[in-house]
């Protein structure tokens, strides 16, 4: 295969969209909101003691009025919960929806800015996966409050992080109904696709020079993809690599990939993939794929999402 820089690029930016997301979905989870969360007065007091998705005992002495967001997901609920006059800062990748650009940034995800944190001053900072434990230590031992939350191996383990977070920041009720909202779509997705025939069904993450990266059957993208009334193709597979060979062998029905970095018309023009029926046939969909990887509240649009693109004529 011949490959310019500009799909080379684009293969490797999508692998690391998919990566910042999903690599964390093996870290154990404590699912049960209930058990993890205490409180020392009133169900909605403080000082409030909560156990993270690290097993950690976290103590919130006051309400929080300055908020710090180290992930996609938490940034996109707190302003689901309505909370975004308390973030004063989010990282790089936080970038949904489009006023939280207004906010400060304090970099990456792995690396955010240690100093520029100190000088805003927090009193409490939310992290999710691929958070460094270092930057964890530093942290704490300058004295700042540090919540580590994650749950994407069901979308149970997303409500847990909803409603953890609604509890940290004293928005219960908030939280309560994004959680009512998503699940009342789930519930909508499952009735308009079942007993319908599954389409065979193939999510780039990426492809090219770089290799062909697909949502296997251990992911969670596998999952939705089922619940959206789809077969993965790549059930039978792990990790998330997958063989070019097999994916032309298999001819699945439908293609998906992100909507973003010009995937769609690199993937027309790719060896192999231009051979697949499906994009031959017009089959190959853009999906925003953020929806997905970020695990938060448009977790269930996601999943509403690809069950139109799986099944048009239920919705």
């Amino acid at each position: 295969m011949t490959f310019n820089k500009k799909t080379l690029v684009r293969t490797l930016i999508l692998f690391m969209i998919a990566l910042l997301s999903f690599t964390g979905c093996q870290a154990p989870v404590q699912t049960e909101e209930q058990e993890n969360i205490q409180t020392n007065t009133a169900s909605k007091g403080y000082p409030l003691e909560i156990t993270d998705s690290m097993g950690r005992k976290v103590t919130i002495e006051n309400e929080p009025q300055r908020i710090i967001s180290i992930a996609p997901n938490i940034t996109e609920t707190i302003y689901a919960l309505g909370m975004e006059a308390k973030l004063v800062a989010r990282t790089d990748y936080c970038d949904y929806p489009e006023p939280v650009l207004e906010k400060e940034s304090i970099g990456s995800l792995r690396e955010p800015n240690i100093e520029k944190i100190l000088e805003l001053n927090p009193d409490l900072i939310i992290a999710s996966t691929h958070f460094d434990l270092d930057v964890l230590k530093k942290l704490e031992d300058s004295g700042l409050t540090v919540a580590v939350l994650y749950g994407e191996e069901s979308f149970e383990g997303v409500y847990d992080t909803i409603l953890k977070t609604g509890r940290l920041l004293n928005a219960d009720e908030n939280a309560n109904a994004v959680v009512a909202d998503m699940q009342a779509k789930v519930k909508k997705v499952k009735e308009a696709v079942e007993n319908q025939p599954k389409p065979k069904a193939y999510y780039v993450v990426s492809y090219g020079e770089g290799g062909d990266y697909t949502a296997t059957g251990e992911t969670f993208i596998s999952q939705i993809i089922d619940m959206a009334g789809g077969e993965n193709i790549a059930n039978d597979a792990t990790g998330w690599k997958y063989n070019l060979e097999a994916l032309v062998e298999k001819d699945p029905d439908i293609v998906i990939c992100s909507k973003y970095f010009e995937a769609k018309a690199g993937i027309k023009s790719a060896n192999g993939y231009n051979e697949l029926t499906a994009v031959k046939e017009g089959k190959l969909f853009e999906i925003d794929n953020n929806m997905l990887d970020r695990q938060g509240p448009r977790l269930a649009d996601g999943l509403e999402a690809l069950a139109k693109i799986l099944h048009p004529d239920k919705f």
